[in-house]
């Protein structure tokens, strides 16, 4: 039986390659260990309504702040990945079949958590027809209808093996976020992100904004993997062509010495010059920090990013 919590068995593509050595955290990126009371209070509500969450299965950072204000991103469609990218924790292999039953208990914690804002994201699954579209659709109405109040953003894959009524599915559903990362520079995907294509995911975020412009468009990208400041400019200009609103960018942090190694430690004074010339490129919203990540502080950032769009109509 396989035991994904033992690294070898869950990530099997990268049992044999050779390990990269992990470099010693700057003191900018370090951050406390989870506790308290918040964070017990959502990790038991996870825990009941038996969800699967991409802070843990990703060894997100900011598990422990976001945790203990109630804020856990849930990850749909089960916990093992149908790819293995290089830079990824997710387990990889053939996954589990769909539970019909979990969008209603995402919309359940959501509740019970009391939410304003939700992130809900998602493994790859390459095995289904329509990549789980329909199942994101199903989510987002059943939050929808236990939490109205909500507002939703999705993080999803990018239906690579899909035709174009994937995406349609989900953009029908209205999530008020539609995210999906491109995670790094065109030139590193192959060695990054082997089972995607840039100008796919770029096409697919565009594609959103043509079926339904009112819902904001997102997507991030990690630094530190071996890509240059002029590059991290292009897939930016690439962005904006693309009509995307929000743009994160983040450390890149190796989970265990089979993954990507760690090119370097990007400084915050560089991120603060990403973040500027971001905005200076229009987007409306920005994070650009070491320890962003797509959900961290997604919430005040949303109330933020429609802000934003609210005073450039005004001003148009």
């Amino acid at each position: 039986m396989r035991d994904i919590k033992i690294p070898e068995q869950r990530h099997p593509e990268k049992a044999h390659r050779p390990d990269n050595a992990q470099p010693k955290k700057p003191n900018w990126i370090r951050v406390k260990a989870p506790s308290g009371e918040g964070y017990n209070k959502t990790r038991k509500i996870m825990r009941e309504n038996k969800l699967v969450t991409v802070c843990e299965e990703a060894s997100c950072p900011n598990a422990g702040e976001c945790w203990s204000q109630g804020h856990a991103t849930m990850m749909i469609m089960g916990d093992i990945c149908t790819r293995g990218c290089t830079f990824c924790n997710i387990a990889t292999g053939r996954p589990d079949t769909l539970d019909a039953f979990e969008p209603g208990r995402v919309a359940d914690a959501v509740q019970k958590l009391g939410l304003n804002h939700v992130v809900i994201t998602s493994v790859d699954r390459d095995d289904l027809e329509d990549g789980g579209a329909a199942h994101f659709a199903q989510t987002i109405r059943a939050i929808r209808h236990r939490a109205p109040d909500t507002t939703i953003e999705i993080l999803t894959p990018d239906f690579l093996k899909c035709g174009p009524d994937a995406l349609e599915t989900v953009v029908a559903a209205r999530p008020d976020v539609f995210n999906h990362n491109l995670e790094t520079v065109p030139s590193l995907y192959p060695q990054v992100r082997p089972g995607a294509r840039y100008f796919h995911s770029l096409r697919l975020l565009q594609r959103v904004k043509e079926l339904d412009p009112s819902i904001f468009t997102k997507s991030g990208i990690m630094v530190g993997l071996g890509e240059d400041r002029q590059s991290v400019g292009q897939v930016m200009d690439d962005m904006r062509a693309a009509d995307i609103d929000f743009l994160t960018i983040g450390q890149y942090l190796q989970p265990t010495p089979k993954h990507h190694a760690v090119d370097r430690f990007v400084t915050p004074e560089e991120f603060a010059g990403y973040e500027t010339a971001a905005f200076g490129k229009g987007f409306l919203m920005v994070s650009a920090t070491p320890l962003t990540r797509s959900s961290y502080h997604a919430g005040d950032d949303f109330a933020r990013l429609r802000a934003n769009r609210e005073a450039k109509l005004a001003n148009a």
